[in-house]
């Protein structure tokens, strides 16, 4: 198949979601080898406000971040050559940047593939265009500081909302958008069991969705802050409802390890 060229577009302002901390209009790369999916994306992105680059591919892709970083990527997963899976795996080594994945599977497997690897939200095709506006907005709402709350502490663990900055014991954690937002909903509320739609509410801000997405991020972060994931002490499962995150360690048979 044929390269597409990576396609950088001027700056432009907007306001509301779909400008940066700086107050310039957000920049989101659309990464899709059909030019009739990128053609569409990027017109709806772009009468929405948004600063659009595009690419065909993933090496494409990768050589026009490194040029224009996106504030985020909208990556499909089945690319040519390189396919998102590894185009994500690559951004993330570079830096930061929150990734709607792109995939025209319905399997589950893949889905949760996306995720492992770190996307933020998920697509399936066919899908509407001003859906994935809306979900690229929430996505970038949540990068945004939140000014005056203050940093949250337990265990060893900090989580600065400001700055968007979390560490465990002074060194500083990679977290994903979405990992970020799951651990510092966790140290605001203490003791506290969720269920998974309770999380996928308050941390996604989405009344409904495919549950996977909460227990791939659960097991994500527990990679990230417990000090043994395969027996997490402080993200403890209780069965039949959800997860509670408890600073003293689990205190009965309430439920340990993966769910």
């Amino acid at each position: 198949m044929q390269q597409q060229p990576y396609e950088p577009t001027a700056d432009t302002s907007a306001g509301g979601d779909r400008t940066d901390r700086g107050g310039r209009a957000a920049r989101v790369l659309v990464v899709d080898d059909d030019p009739t999916v990128a053609e569409v994306v990027s017109g709806y992105l772009d009468r929405a406000g948004y600063v659009v680059d595009r690419a065909g591919d993933g090496p494409t892709a990768l050589a026009g971040a490194a040029t224009h970083w996106p504030d985020l990527v909208v990556l499909d997963l089945m690319l040519p050559g390189m396919d998102g899976l590894e185009v994500c795996r690559r951004m993330r080594e570079r830096g930061p940047v929150p990734v709607i994945m792109l995939t025209a599977r319905g399997d589950e497997d893949d889905r949760i593939l996306g995720l492992e690897v770190g996307a933020d939200d998920y697509v399936t095709k066919p899908f509407s265009p001003r859906e994935l506006v809306l979900r690229v907005e929430s996505v970038l709402r949540r990068t945004r500081p939140t000014a005056g709350e203050r940093p949250l502490d337990a265990v060893g663990l900090t989580v600065d909302p400001a700055a968007r900055r979390a560490t465990k014991n002074g060194a500083e954690l990679a977290l994903t958008l979405r990992e970020f937002d799951l651990l510092a909903f966790f140290l605001r509320h203490p003791g506290r069991a969720y269920g998974r739609e309770d999380l996928m509410r308050e941390v996604w801000g989405w009344d409904f969705g495919d549950l996977s997405t909460v227990t791939v991020h659960v097991r994500r972060l527990r990679n990230k802050v417990e000090d043994d994931p395969a027996r997490p002490r402080l993200i403890q499962t209780v069965w039949g409802v959800g997860y509670r995150f408890d600073p003293a360690g689990p205190s009965g048979p309430s439920g340990q390890g993966e769910e």
